[in-house]
Order: structure tokens, then sequence, then C-alpha cells
């Protein structure tokens, strides 16, 4: 099967709705080729609620809801119905939270979709190691390197049944040799080399470029779109990266 071209996903890390919504007006239509996602995070869908994915889509954007679930599996369950019914078209769990959390969700997303009648179904995804993760003495890792738990977290996801796993670009590759091709890969740290640039959370960085190469199938850019001087123009950039790759 050939492979899909990557997609990019806007992060809209932002306090308010309004300053979301001008971000994704300024993107409006700069892609007509592919799909265009917008990443609502955690501080912006505690802020303005489910209302703010219904806005995104209305302006034509795809939407993932990265709000990471990890609960009980009874949470989880319900938490993923409301996400999907909230016009999500990507959503995300942790991968941390086991198997029956993973399996859960996944029939979750499913009840949900037949519920509701929609056509297709939303992508599902499990967080594999965050970069805030990566002290050594983290009781997670148990002592390990993360590319071995997070190629274990990414196989159990598989087996669970979702579409995929969010994970560094350094980790992709060896993610589809053991899952296969048609498991999905979504990167977050893109940066764009600049010697200039202030440093950030993300430490796990990779460019456009390797991340496509690496077999990436969703590339998340937060801050080199949006605090630039010109937002649309710095997306086309990345998506001239993406292509070329």
């Amino acid at each position: 099967m050939a492979r899909l071209a990557p997609q990019l996903v806007v992060a809209l890390d932002f306090q308010t709705g309004p300053e979301a919504l001008d971000m994704a007006a300024k993107l409006k239509g700069i892609a007509p080729w592919m799909p265009l996602w917008m990443k609502v995070g955690l501080e912006l869908f505690v802020a303005e609620g489910p209302g703010i994915v219904c806005e995104l889509r209305a302006l034509g954007f795809k939407v993932f809801v990265d709000l990471k679930f990890l609960d009980i599996p009874n949470t989880v369950r319900g938490a993923v119905r409301s996400c999907v019914k909230s016009g999500a078209d990507m959503l995300n769990i942790h991968a941390i939270g086991g198997t029956d959390m993973a399996r859960v969700a996944v029939a979750a997303r499913d009840e949900a979709v037949t519920e509701l009648g929609l056509a297709t179904r939303p992508l599902l995804f499990a967080v594999t190691v965050l970069t805030s993760m990566l002290d050594p003495h983290n009781p997670i890792l148990q002592g390990r390197e993360a590319a071995s738990v997070v190629l274990e977290l990414a196989s159990a996801s598989r087996a669970a049944g979702l579409d995929g796993v969010v994970c560094s670009g350094q980790e992709v590759a060896n993610i589809k040799a053991a899952c296969g091709p048609g498991f999905l890969c979504l990167t977050p740290g893109i940066r764009i080399p600049n010697p200039e640039a202030a440093p950030d959370d993300q430490r796990r960085i990779m460019t456009p470029e390797a991340a496509v190469a690496a077999g990436s199938d969703f590339l998340v850019v937060g801050r080199p779109i949006t605090r630039s001087a010109d937002p649309a123009q710095s997306a086309r950039d990345i998506l001239r990266r993406m292509v070329q790759a």
C-alpha cells in the first residue's frame, strides 16, 4: 500500500479562543491540495470548551484534540465518547494507561461513531513517552532506554486497536518496522534550524525533512508557525519542505 502524504498539524497553543481563531484564519486556504490540521491542547480546550472544535471545523480544518486521557477505563470511555461528539477528527490517550484502558478507548470511539452515524472514524492515538518523562530515574522508564519503552508501548497500542502513536521522529523507523507501515506516527517537536531561536521545552526535536524521511505521518508544528511574523508563509515553507522530502 502506498504511503499517504504526511500532513501538517498546527499547534494552537493559545490562552483564548479569539487568539486561536485569529491564527487559524491566517492559515485558511494555504494548502488546498491536502487537509490542514489544527491542534487544540489542554490550555485552549479548558479555556473555551468543546465549542472551539466546532468553530475550527467550520473554518474548514480538521481538528486534533490533544487531551491525553489517562484514568480508569470507565472514565476514559466517557471522555472519548464526549470528545468524538465534540467533533474531534483525532484524539489521544496515554499508552501508560495499559491495554484494558486502550481497548475501552477504541470501543468507545467506535460506539460514538456508530451512534452519530459518522462516515469517517476519528483517529485514535496513544502518547508514548513525553519529553518530561526522560529523567532516567522516572519509574515509568525503570532504568531502560526511552526508545525501548516507546517501542513496547507502541506495540501494545497497535495490539489494542489504536491507529497510531505520538512519538519522537527519532523512534518512527523502529515503530514502523515493528508495527507495520500502516500504523501511524504523529511527531511533535518539529523545528526549523535557527541559531537565534530561544530554547523551549522540546528536547527531541527534528526538522520537517528528517521527520518525513523517517516515516512520520503527521508533523506537529507550533511556535515556528504561530510565533512567526508571517504565519502563513512559515506554514507554506514547512509544507514545501515536507513535499520535497
